[in-house]
Parts: C-alpha cells; sequence; structure tokens
C-alpha cells in the first residue's frame, strides 16, 4: 500500500472475484455494478478476471458507465470471440491461470469477493492463505449480496471452533452486505493497516 494512501488520498487497485455464470438472480448483477460505480466514483481501478459475462462483466460495466477504468488479466487461451472486455479496459495477457492470479494478486491493493462459484471460492481462499502466512496484509472483504455467503462464513466459523483454525483468521476480511459499504471497509482497513502477520502466528 503506497504512502499517499495511508495518508488519506484514497486510491486503491481493487481486485473482484465472481461468478461468471449468468444464470443467476438478477439482484446479484444489480449488486454487482452498483460496486463498480462505487469504484469508479470513488477514483479507484478495478482489476479482474476481464471477462464479459457474469458479476465480473457486470461489476466492470458499472464501472466504465461511471467513467472508471479498469484491467482485465486472463490467460491468452481465453481470448475467443465475445469472451473478453479487451476492447473496453486496459489488458494483460497471461500463459496460465496461474499466471494470472500471481498478476492480479500482486498489481491489487484490495480485494473483494463477489458472490460465485468454486473458482471465486479458490481465489478468494488462496488470497486469504497468503494473508494468514504473512505474504500480505491487504483488506479482504466478502459482499455479502441476498446473505449468499452466510454459509460459508458459518463453515469458517466452526472451522474455529473445532480448532481447525485459528479464530483470528476470521478478522482477516470483512463481510458487508452493500456495496458502499464493502468498499468504505478496504478504505477503512487501508487506512489503517495492521501489518503483516509472520510465520509465527499461523495457528493463532
Amino acid at each position: 500500500m503506497g504512502k499517499k494512501l495511508r495518508e488519506g488520498i484514497s486510491f486503491m487497485n481493487i481486485c473482484v472475484f465472481g461468478a461468471s455464470s449468468d444464470a443467476i438472480d438478477p439482484a446479484y448483477f444489480a449488486a454487482a455494478e452498483a460496486l463498480g460505480a462505487c469504484i469508479a466514483r470513488g477514483g479507484h481501478r478495478l482489476i479482474f478476471g476481464g471477462g464479459r459475462e457474469g458479476l465480473m462483466g457486470a461489476c466492470a460495466r458499472g464501472l466504465l458507465r461511471e467513467g472508471g477504468t479498469a484491467l482485465g488479466i486472463a490467460p491468452r487461451f481465453f481470448d475467443e470471440p465475445g469472451i473478453l472486455m479487451k476492447e473496453d479496459c486496459d489488458f494483460l495477457f497471461t500463459e496460465t491461470m496461474s499466471e494470472r492470479k500471481k498478476l492480479m494478486e500482486d498489481m491489487s491493493d484490495a480485494f473483494i469477493a463477489l458472490p460465485g462459484g468454486i473458482g471465486t471460492y479458490e481465489e478468494f481462499f488462496e488470497t486469504l492463505t497468503l494473508k494468514q502466512h504473512g505474504q500480505h496484509c491487504k483488506p479482504m472483504v466478502m459482499l455479502n449480496t441476498l446473505g449468499y455467503f452466510d454459509p460459508f462464513v458459518a463453515l469458517l466459523q466452526t472451522t474455529a471452533e473445532k480448532r481447525f483454525m485459528s479464530a483470528e483468521i476470521l478478522g482477516l476480511f470483512r463481510v458487508c452486505a452493500e456495496p458502499e459499504a464493502a468498499l468504505q471497509a478496504l478504505l477503512d482497513d487501508a487506512a489503517r493497516p495492521a501489518g503483516a502477520r509472520s510465520l509465527a502466528d499461523y495457528s493463532k
């Protein structure tokens, strides 16, 4: 996180994970578009997987309608007609999915998980695991539209209660019901960074 951000000049590169499915409740799309609009109005840049469909595409469209800027990152084999928003955004191509994820993690100052499937879960858990291991201290938020992540959070709470992980891990991310609250949570956490954990904290 840059010095200017900690002093209150609130620019962030915000990575958004989310569903690629279009066969979901329209309310999820409305929330994703609203989040994109919030990111743009705040003067931040969206970093995302570059897809046109699903909640990723909805978030990017909401951002672009408000004049925001976005960086799409996708593996080269995704570069087929109608799949990516490469005409509307800055774009980086990678050779593999692993390279894509690493770039997204490295180039972002904060992360928001929208409702999604196993790909979203995998991205969220890798980012959370890296934070647990002290590899970054970037803000993380789940946008809990329609209570989608309630069972997910309950699972993590059970994991902590049964001592398969420390309850401290539950404090490494926030859960917000509305797009505006999700963005504000990122800004609040960025303004008072807690510092990276050490490996000695792994089970704490």
